[in-house]
């Protein structure tokens, strides 16, 4: 029997977001209750990039694709985990060459990120040099257990050297319980369009084998 692992965050409102923003927390409103109707309803308020989620070409690029050109063929495949919790700081080529990255393949980083519940200014990332690194290899896609795969970067250029050459860009995966090593992975987001992100469902099967979606 395969092996599940959810790696999502939990949505509710009093989770990490990104640089500890108000505006960024999600809020539930109860529009009807048992008091004032027959049922119980709730409203989201939600920003694109909340908890788990994937960005899309316009969150960094000018006049980029937005988030339904992400198709499902690229995020319902196999995938590889890497242990990176010995870094401290920015993922660099140096870190990545040792795991032998290969054309095609979506890569997961595990760092210390995915060991706090709280939002931490000094977050592990994918360093300028890592990006372009991975994006002259020809990766399909990068997941990190941050809220940014940057840090600090003026410029962007770890979002656009990956976004540019149309590499898959994951945020907020909860890896702490994964052992390193090759998954199925299955991550859907939101069924939205026109915008830069869409929140996602990530999970990875454990012993199963890669399929090819028609």
């Amino acid at each position: 029997m395969a092996k599940l692992y959810d790696i999502s965050m939990l949505i509710h409102a009093d989770m990490q977001v990104y640089k500890n923003k108000d505006e960024k927390r999600p809020q539930f409103e109860t529009t009807s209750d048992f008091t004032t109707g027959s049922a119980h309803e709730t409203r989201l308020h939600l920003d694109a990039h909340t908890g788990t989620h994937i960005d899309a070409e316009l969150h960094m690029i000018p006049n980029g694709r937005t988030i339904e050109a992400v198709g499902l063929e690229k995020l319902v495949r196999s995938c590889r985990v890497i242990d990176l919790t010995a870094v401290t700081g920015g993922i660099t080529k140096a870190d990545l060459e040792p795991h032998n990255p290969q054309a095609g393949e979506f890569l997961l980083f595990k760092t210390r990120n995915s060991f706090e519940e709280t939002f931490n200014f000094e977050f592990i990332y994918l360093a300028a040099d890592g990006a372009e690194y991975l994006a002259n290899i020809g990766i399909s896609g990068v997941g990190i257990d941050g809220l940014g795969v940057e840090r600090a970067q003026p410029n962007h250029e770890t979002h656009v050297s990956l976004l540019s050459k149309d590499i898959v860009i994951l945020e907020g995966l909860r890896l702490k319980d994964v052992p390193a090593g090759t998954y199925f992975m299955v991550a859907l987001p939101l069924k939205l369009t026109g915008i830069d992100a869409a929140p996602a469902r990530v999970v990875l099967l454990e012993g199963v084998p890669d399929i090819t979606l028609a």
